[in-house]
């Protein structure tokens, strides 16, 4: 459905952030991308949905397919009418001066069907929070709730591909574990996601498959289960490494060995 192929993006025409990533996300999958802060994450989605520009940034090599279609320097609104592939931004972008409904509404401005009020009614019934304080300014609610709205309106687009970057950022871990469950609601309803996050064992857990990202490249993939079992995600990424005690001396090895041998 989606194809990344050698892709290498710099800012500002020096730093160099993607250094040749290839990977492919199937229909119906949840894909998870983890790595840590730096490593390029929310630069490949950027670059996946015509986003990287606005951040001064270029892909000078490489290219991204949708279905086989090039859409390497396609305007971001083109991408997502064309594509019906919608992105979620890390920093929650919602119109904080208008009401949870309001915003529900402006994110289908593009369409001209006349399902919009049974799509937003659909809304919410995943988040039935939204629901009880729809009428309620959008810069009133909690990150939780913001979060939940952000995601709401990339629904009311009707999207096929969601873009979702660290989704679980800053909030409380029961509100990440119930807006986990609803994003795996919504990949069985047919929408393909690839998820961005930090919270590698919860994305692991619903995620089809993975790929780990360092210093702007691909250093491990497979599926979810095969990550959650590996040796060097769980010590790097999970905390949990073997059951034998370490002394510090040991536990900074990985400072000095080559990694993901």
């Amino acid at each position: 459905m989606l194809s990344i192929e050698n892709l290498r993006v710099v800012y500002h025409d020096v730093i160099s952030v993607l250094n040749g990533i290839s990977l492919g996300v199937k229909d119906g999958e949840v894909l998870i991308i983890i790595g840590a802060n730096g490593a390029g994450k929310t630069t490949l989605l950027r670059s996946i949905s015509g986003m990287i520009e606005f951040y001064d940034g270029d892909i000078i090599e490489g290219d991204v397919k949708m279905d086989g279609t090039s859409i390497k320097g396609l305007d971001a609104t083109d991408i997502m009418k064309r594509f019906d592939l919608t992105y979620v931004m890390e920093d929650r972008p919602v119109f904080w001066y208008l009401t949870i409904e309001e915003n529900l509404g402006a994110a289908s401005f593009s369409r001209w069907d006349k399902r919009v009020k049974a799509d937003m009614e659909e809304v919410f019934g995943y988040f039935p929070v939204l629901r009880s304080m729809k009428g309620k300014r959008a810069g009133y609610a909690s990150g939780g709730e913001q979060q939940m709205l952000a995601i709401g309106m990339a629904l009311m687009t009707k999207p096929k591909i969601l873009l979702l970057d660290e989704p679980s950022l800053g909030l409380a871990p029961l509100i990440t574990e119930e807006l986990f469950s609803i994003i795996s609601q919504l990949n069985q309803t047919g929408i393909t996601i690839m998820l961005v996050e930090q919270n590698a064992h919860a994305a692991l857990g619903i995620g089809t498959r993975g790929y780990v990202v360092e210093m702007g490249r691909i250093v491990l993939d497979g599926t979810a289960q095969e990550l959650l079992e590996n040796e060097d995600v769980r010590e790097f990424y999970l905390g949990s490494g073997k059951k034998e005690r370490k002394s510090y001396k040991d536990a900074k090895r990985y400072k000095r060995r080559k990694r993901w041998l």
